[in-house]
């Protein structure tokens, strides 16, 4: 049985989400390295090189299973703006779909953050891990000393569980080998229909000419 997930293509207005590739790792080292200010608590490759090998690592952990990983393109100037994906994919057993999932290892180009292209990428994740997968539950996590991102995800509607010490390696330059403290953030399946409603909200309400997202639903097992 293969172990590798079917990436969905999922469709908003002003994002596309699509199956990373090896083929998006050029358009992948414009935009991590339009403004690297904005990435201190988070790993985005800077050189060409550290981008293949990125975008290798990542691919390895799709075909493992362990993850699925996707490119955020804008959908106005059709460009590569970012990455995200589903990982911590819990599941009872490999012939079963997941009852849990994580989103996170995101990232965008400084052009793109502050444009509502991560709120519309958070709800067409959310709506096919919750109405597409049926998971019960998504997590979010972010280092627990970055207040932008925690923002962010509390803006989302996702309920705060607690901070968890010294959870994972932290990610910020000069703090290698360290353990970092993670916030971890959840939203279940019964709080999916009025965060939706909320993120629908706001996504309306974002600068975009276009008013209507939807997800092309493939399967994901």
């Amino acid at each position: 049985m293969a172990l590798a997930f079917e990436t969905p293509i999922l469709c908003g207005d002003m994002v596309r989400l699509e199956a990373l590739s090896y083929e998006h790792a050029d358009a992948l080292f414009l935009a991590a390295n339009e403004d690297r200010s904005a990435y201190y608590y988070t790993s985005v490759p800077s050189s060409r090189d550290d981008v293949a090998s990125y975008v290798e690592g990542l691919l390895r952990s799709w075909r493992n299973g362990e993850i699925v990983p996707f490119v955020q393109i804008d959908a106005h100037r059709g460009r590569v703006v970012g990455v995200t994906r589903y990982m911590t994919i819990r599941r009872a057993a490999l012939e079963l779909a997941p009852f849990a999932v994580e989103i996170g290892g995101t990232w965008l180009a400084a052009s793109a953050q502050r444009t509502g292209i991560n709120t519309e990428t958070k709800y067409l994740l959310l709506s096919h891990a919750f109405e597409v997968l049926g998971v019960g539950r998504v997590d979010l996590k972010t280092d627990a000393r970055n207040d932008r991102s925690r923002n962010a995800i509390a803006r989302i509607g996702a309920t705060l569980e607690g901070v968890l010490r010294h959870w994972q390696p932290s990610l910020v330059p000069g703090e290698e080998g360290l353990l970092r403290d993670s916030a971890l953030y959840s939203i279940l399946d019964t709080e999916w229909p009025e965060v939706r409603e909320h993120l629908r909200t706001r996504v309306a309400n974002a600068p975009c000419p276009h008013r209507k997202s939807q997800v092309e639903r493939r399967p994901f097992v």
